[in-house]
């Protein structure tokens, strides 16, 4: 892992790429994008598996959902109107955080709405309305009416936990909402690594990679990580051929000491996987365990 002075792929400007209402209402709302920002945009933008190593506040959510957000003000631009498809799944580990990423996600795009709204539709989205961009939460303590409701027309952008997204993916009618999700932001990963809950959402997310109409790309967020190795291990997962899914990794890493770019891990540093078809365990206060559904 190289230090260096910025990220080797971020452009001068790292908000150049975005849609102009997006990036007006970042310059208004922000002084700079942060170094996780810069670091992380041009990953993601390019649909590198990402993983963000940050202090607490330094953005590291919002370098994952603006440019989810972006993604979706572009396609409503394009054909006038949001399919209701679910595009964008974030899983946290706790409910609690899940609930505050949410109302701190409808913030951003009640802004960005309001904005969209002060200018022409001409000038601000080339003629073409802003599309609202709904969301959800969908965790054990969702009502099931609620839970019907994403069913029947699902949100552009879901909020759950490693275990409600093990259940939609069992249950035919709620998985069939997620064959269009296009990027899966994972935070505070490195809670789940080191137990059972990890394994199970481990393989969750290989489930996601089949029922999905093409794989999500990955993005994992956490303030500490160590080993980064592991963790971008973890993230990335295993290919077919139950090889580590190198070539797709680009891993963004700011801390104290700087930024730092590296190239996901050499397939040796790593312990040998077990074969694809052995039974899922893991290992868990010293005992090892098969994963529980329920969690």
């Amino acid at each position: 892992m190289t230090t260096a002075a910025a990220h080797p792929d971020a452009p001068t400007d790292a908000l150049a790429d975005f849609h102009p209402l997006v990036r007006d209402w970042f310059r208004a709302r922000f002084d700079a994008p942060t170094d996780a920002q810069t670091a992380g945009w041009p990953a993601i933008r390019t649909r590198r598996d990402t993983l963000l190593a940050a202090p607490t506040g330094s953005g590291k959510t919002l370098t994952a959902f603006l440019t989810a957000i972006d993604d979706l003000v572009r396609l409503g631009q394009q054909q006038g109107e949001l399919p209701d498809e679910t595009r964008v799944l974030y899983v946290s580990p706790l409910k609690a955080l899940s609930n505050d990423i949410q109302r701190n996600l409808e913030e951003p795009l009640r802004e960005i709405a309001e904005l969209a709204r002060e200018r022409s539709h001409a000038s601000a989205l080339g003629g073409a309305p802003m599309p609202r961009i709904r969301t959800a939460v969908r965790t054990g303590d969702t009502p099931a009416a609620e839970r019907q409701a994403i069913v029947k027309r699902p949100p552009h952008i879901l909020i759950t936990t490693p275990e409600s997204l093990y259940l939609m993916l069992t249950a035919e009618r709620s998985r069939e909402t997620l064959r269009t999700v296009q990027t899966v932001i994972v935070d505070e990963i490195h809670a789940m690594v080191r137990d059972k809950r990890g394994s199970h959402l481990a393989l969750s997310l290989t489930r996601l990679d089949r029922v999905a109409e093409q794989r999500p790309v990955r993005v994992g967020l956490s303030a500490t990580q160590k080993p980064m190795d592991q963790i971008a291990a973890f993230l990335t997962g295993l290919d077919d051929a139950g090889r580590l899914q190198a070539i797709r990794a680009g891993l963004a890493c700011c801390s104290g000491e700087g930024i730092r770019a590296a190239a996901a891990p050499a397939l040796g540093s790593l312990p040998r996987p077990p074969p694809r078809n052995a039974p899922p365990r893991c290992a868990w206060r010293g005992r090892t365990r098969r994963p529980n559904p329920r969690g």
